[in-house]
């Protein structure tokens, strides 16, 4: 699966998109203040980034086994250090809703998502990230 994101920003205006396979979407994120940059940053994006991830692989995991789940919400949080640090502690909580799961049931299904959730697992292992340079 190919997977692209891409911002371009000027003064006052951010275009930001997304694809998979060629499926491009349009994510809104404002300016920030002065108009230049994203008044949201990579760090909040990355927490959300986890928090999206493992959302859908509940609802796709329940799905595969026709669980009845009516709502999922992940929390994730962590710290960073000064300028060019990794993050660190970073921790997630995941409230799953089902009106026919036990808790034992509901229990099982986030441990399991836990183990299988792509971008979880991605900064698990760790990846390299390669720049490359393209002309103006």
């Amino acid at each position: 699966m190919n997977i692209s994101a891409t911002i371009k920003n000027e003064f006052q205006l951010n275009s930001i998109s997304v694809a998979t396979e060629g499926r491009q979407k349009t994510l809104v994120v404002p300016a920030k203040d002065n108009g230049f940059g994203s008044s949201v940053n990579g760090g909040e994006l990355l927490f959300l980034s986890l928090a999206i991830c493992f959302c859908n692989d509940v609802y796709r995991e329940a799905n595969k086994s026709k669980l009845n789940i009516t709502s999922v919400e992940v929390t994730v949080s962590g710290e960073f250090g000064k300028e060019g640090e990794p993050a660190s502690h970073i921790v997630y909580t995941v409230r799953v809703q089902s009106p026919t799961l036990s808790d034992q049931e509901i229990t099982d299904l986030i441990a399991h998502v836990d183990t299988i959730a792509e971008v979880h697992n991605t900064l698990r292992k760790g990846v390299a990230v390669t720049l490359r340079t393209e002309s103006a």
